[in-house]
């Protein structure tokens, strides 16, 4: 085994810990309002394993190259990397206000400094560019397809539900917000 291989393993346990470790200690609390996840948090449990166990079992099955040099290997580590790290960063400057099922708090307060100033959930978009590191490592087409498309079909559904949420919350306050940013991508989508 060699050392880009260890990193890659290393990097793929640092990701599920922080992200068991967010499930477990970010949730809501007793006198958050509740009920408005939506099973959004499940479905992204089962979204994001499953895209990452089936990329990887593609990669090493079937042979559709992106490209035929070991750089889109460290390509695909470094966007990993950088996923996991910024998505710290957005998750800690978030606070109090951030938790892993969709919640308001009772003094809930619009972010819109930082990353938020761009993107309404840089936290997802995140999570969606270490899925997308994770593609391009696995330098396989279909692992591509199945590491990114999964877990972005649960983040739009839980997109959907959450700024459902914050309308109900915060009305044209929200609205005007959505208005001058991005869902993910800044100055694009």
């Amino acid at each position: 085994m060699n050392i880009l291989s260890i990193f890659f393993y290393i990097l793929m346990a640092a990701w599920f810990l922080t992200e068991f470790l967010y499930k477990n200690m970010l949730k809501s609390g007793k006198e958050d309002q509740k009920n408005k996840d939506k099973s959004t948090l499940n479905i992204l449990w089962l979204a994001i394993p499953f895209s990452i166990v089936t990329s990887i079992m593609i990669s090493y099955n079937t042979h559709f190259p992106m490209v035929g040099s070991s750089w889109i290997l460290y390509v695909g580590e470094f966007l990993i990397l950088i996923g996991i790290l910024v998505r710290y960063i957005i998750i800690r400057s978030l606070g109090k206000y951030f938790t892993v099922d969709v919640t308001i708090r009772q003094d809930h307060k619009i972010k819109k400094e930082g990353f938020y100033k761009y993107l309404r959930h840089p936290s997802y978009a995140f999570s969606l560019l270490t899925s997308l590191g994770l593609g391009l490592y696995l330098n396989n087409w279909l692992s591509l397809i199945f590491a990114f498309v999964p877990p972005f079909l649960a983040f739009a559904y839980r997109i959907k539900i959450e700024e459902q949420t914050l309308v109900e919350q915060f009305g044209d306050e929200y609205i005007e917000y959505r208005k001058s940013t991005k869902k993910l991508i800044p100055f694009i989508y």
